[in-house]
């Protein structure tokens, strides 16, 4: 029984990972548009729910630290780790508004703001998403199903197909986790050829 529920997992976790070859276009993309916004000046900032706000306090930490290339710190942000801010929002504004007023306080046109939601339709992404639209930042969405309400809310949205949230979260793990790379890899090649990667890393 125990083995024949793993093969089962497998099984679907194979279905979701072949699915992921068709959205190639929309990684590459989105991991350029991540690139162009740090080559800018910008920053990232990230928001999502449960599993996906664990996603986004990863992410940023990649982003910050490194992944796997020496360089220099990149800049972005959870919304999710704030608690102070987090509770204050959802008490006095409600749940739906904790990402938007941070968005809206720390949010700035050119920034990126990326919404990860497996369902597509958590209602505190979707106000974040419109919201930084408004005010010029650009809106990607990793999202799963059939990306519910979010998507039309993105400038870029990459749906993960499929109905069970366990397969859709290991999917987005694994994206990001290639935009992370494909990041490092846009901008070490532009530091290189300008010859900050060196000297920024060794002045801080």
């Amino acid at each position: 029984m125990t083995a024949a529920l793993l093969h089962r997992y497998l099984a679907g976790h194979r279905r979701v990972f072949d699915a992921i070859e068709a959205l190639a276009g929309e990684i590459t993309t989105a991991a350029e548009r991540l690139a162009q916004c740090l080559r800018d000046g910008g920053k990232i900032l990230l928001c999502g729910n449960g599993g996906s706000a664990a996603d986004c306090q990863h992410l940023a930490a990649e982003f910050t630290g490194r992944f796997q290339a020496e360089r220099v710190p990149l800049a972005a942000l959870a919304l999710t780790t704030d608690s102070s801010a987090l509770t204050c929002i959802g008490n006095d504004y409600g749940f739906e508004h904790v990402f938007a007023r941070q968005v809206h306080a720390l949010g700035r046109p050119g920034d990126c703001l990326v919404g990860i939601s497996t369902s597509g339709r958590s209602s505190n992404v979707l106000r974040a998403m419109a919201l930084a639209r408004e005010r010029g930042l650009s809106t990607i969405g990793l999202l799963g199903r059939d990306g519910g309400d979010i998507a039309p809310q993105c400038d870029l949205a990459v749906v993960v197909p499929g109905s069970d949230t366990a397969r859709i979260q290991e999917a987005h793990l694994f994206i990001e986790h290639a935009w992370c790379a494909l990041v490092e890899h846009a901008l070490s090649e532009q530091l290189s050829k300008q010859g900050h990667l060196h000297a920024h890393r060794h002045d801080q």
